[in-house]
């Protein structure tokens, strides 16, 4: 089976970028090229393995990355150095382009979240002339929960996952094709997570050794998501990830 899925959630390669950078604690400043070219590039190889869409741009960011790992690695000639030093006034860095980026987008990227912080404090705030308030009726709001989990964190316990599967695979093994769709995989989450009085841990979701079947499940985890039916939550980095129903679905045994 083929899917393709296209998430709107990835918001480009500078963000993955930043979010690389917040998790391994990295200095922007002094960005160790090697080290997150690689997690980079795994996290493009997961995106490959889901089938999701990848846009260009991220491609182009791995061969920049690439290509400034490799200026970094080649040694230099002296009269190269000496032109450099001569031009400049200071040996030029190849990562200072890109540090330079990564400032500017993480700039706009806070002051968006300002903005965004304000648009909900202010729509929070209601002005109308004075009514009559014993014909006023009120409707209550469901509560508005923020993730605090993001894709980027999820893509990044579907590699642990990947791992911890490779690790425990027999040697030799004969797995029947079945074919399942997002849809029905979709209610036999919800079902597993009802069961369980609405949470559930996200490794405990994925039963199967069939590639297939762990990423139909993944997926149909991203849609639940999506059309706001789950939250995902993880209180300290690294700690395991669990998927809870959202405010105000019926558990079994309610």
């Amino acid at each position: 089976m083929i899917y393709n899925v296209k998430i709107d959630a990835f918001e480009g390669p500078l963000d993955l970028l930043l979010h690389l950078i917040n998790r391994l604690e990295i200095d922007i400043y002094d960005i160790p090229v090697s080290e997150i070219t690689e997690q980079y590039l795994i996290y493009i190889h997961t995106m490959k393995e889901l089938q999701l869409d990848i846009a260009s741009e991220y491609l182009v960011m791995a061969a920049t990355l690439l290509a400034i790992k490799s200026k970094m690695l080649l040694p230099k000639h002296e009269e190269e150095a000496e032109d450099e030093i001569h031009e400049f006034g200071y040996e030029e860095d190849p990562r200072d382009e890109l540090v330079e980026k990564l400032i500017e987008y993480k700039k706009y990227k806070e002051a968006a979240g300002e903005f965004k912080q304000l648009e909900t404090e202010r729509g929070l705030i209601f002005t109308k002339p004075p009514s009559d308030l014993s014909k006023l009726t009120i409707e209550l709001q469901p509560e508005k929960l923020d993730l605090n989990v993001s894709l980027y964190d999820m893509l990044g316990a579907f590699q642990k996952l990947l791992r911890r599967q490779k690790l425990q695979k027999p040697l030799h093994t004969k797995i029947t094709r079945q074919e399942i769709s997002i849809e029905k995989r979709m209610n036999e989450v919800m079902e597993e997570i009802k069961k369980l009085k609405g949470r559930i841990s996200f490794f405990s979701l994925f039963p199967y050794e069939d590639k297939e079947h762990l990423v139909v499940t993944f997926l149909s985890i991203l849609e639940l998501m999506k059309i706001d039916e789950v939250i995902v939550e993880q209180h300290n980095n690294f700690e395991d990830i669990v998927i809870a129903l959202k405010k105000g679905v019926v558990t079994v045994g309610s």
